[in-house]
């Protein structure tokens, strides 16, 4: 690997956790586990939501949304962590680590988005309850996911080309436990300007504004919440909004102190333990989150298992 990009048929080398061995076992018992809650989680969710009529609402749209979000985010890098993890070979091919990094962007950038999407459907559940089925409508609905999938996608495209120019001068060693764009920066052997400029700009567009959005949305809706005289209607709107809320603040705040912060002033330890954080727990926790604080997916999951076993009756 001569030339200042490398042949691209030459393996990287993930270090992962390679520098402290005896904690990798450990680390690939709890990914496996993770990743068999998120598996199961998500799955439930996009399942339930699609068999069970009542809901077919722009909620649970969005919200199977997410959840396959989460589903390909972490099949993009757990299969490859745990081969890394429990066998002596810690590499991946060129074009593995360049599928890992776009995935990566491109969906991370998408769930930004779909979040920020997410908190004014809560608001205009809340707020504007009599006219919610009209400025919620299913062709806005499909628009505004459409809209941030081809947003991640795109922003994807530019960061994958404008970081995959820069020269490695050899370098095959990627400081982290998959291809991500912190530690595939740190690889090259220059600095590019352009990148930090364009990383900061996406970076306001796609965390810093969604963000602000959300936080909005949610101040109107703390407003309306304070004048909500029914107990039941307020146990509800605070079970949903209350669980988007967490979901948001374990996704932003790790993910605004990674990206956001200038590269030389995180440590590798750290960035891999908020790597770790965000692209394992969070998409396992998620479907946790909004199906123990949910009641309606509860009582569809329950629906569902009762009709099977009728069926199975007959």
């Amino acid at each position: 690997m001569e030339t200042s990009n490398g042949s691209l048929g030459t393996d990287f080398i993930l270090l992962g956790f390679s520098d402290q061995p005896q904690l990798e076992p450990i680390i690939s018992v709890l990914v496996f586990i993770f990743y068999l809650v998120a598996l199961v989680g998500n799955s439930t969710i996009i399942i339930v939501s699609y068999l069970d009529p009542q809901l077919h609402t722009p909620m649970y749209f969005f919200l199977s949304n997410l959840s396959f979000l989460d589903l390909c985010y972490t099949t993009s890098i757990v299969p490859q962590m745990l081969v890394n993890l429990w066998g002596t070979n810690k590499s991946i091919t060129y074009g593995g680590c360049v599928l890992q990094f776009f995935f990566a962007l491109d969906l991370g950038a998408t769930e930004c988005l779909l979040l920020a999407v997410m908190a004014y459907d809560r608001y205009a559940a809340v707020c504007q309850p009599l006219h919610y089925t009209v400025i919620m409508h299913p062709q806005l609905c499909q628009k505004m996911v459409l809209t941030c999938w081809l947003s991640g996608l795109g922003s994807a495209i530019i960061i994958c080309s404008l970081t995959l120019k820069l020269p490695r001068c050899g370098h095959r060693e990627v400081d982290n436990f998959f291809c991500e764009m912190p530690a595939l920066i740190k690889m090259a052997c220059a600095y590019s300007k352009i990148i930090q400029y364009v990383i900061s700009a996406l970076g306001v567009v796609f965390l810093l504004a969604p963000l602000s959005l959300i936080l909005i949305s949610y101040g109107v809706i703390a407003r309306a919440v304070m004048r909500i005289k029914s107990a039941a209607r307020w146990e509800k709107v605070l079970n949903t909004c209350g669980s988007h809320l967490m979901v948001v603040t374990l996704f932003y705040g790790t993910l605004i102190y990674m990206y956001m912060k200038p590269q030389n002033t995180t440590s590798q330890e750290e960035g891999k333990l908020f790597t770790f954080f965000y692209t394992i727990v969070t998409p396992s926790l998620n479907p946790l989150i909004y199906t123990l604080r949910n009641k309606d997916v509860k009582t569809a999951v329950k629906r569902i298992v009762w009709l099977k076993k009728c069926l199975a009756k007959l």
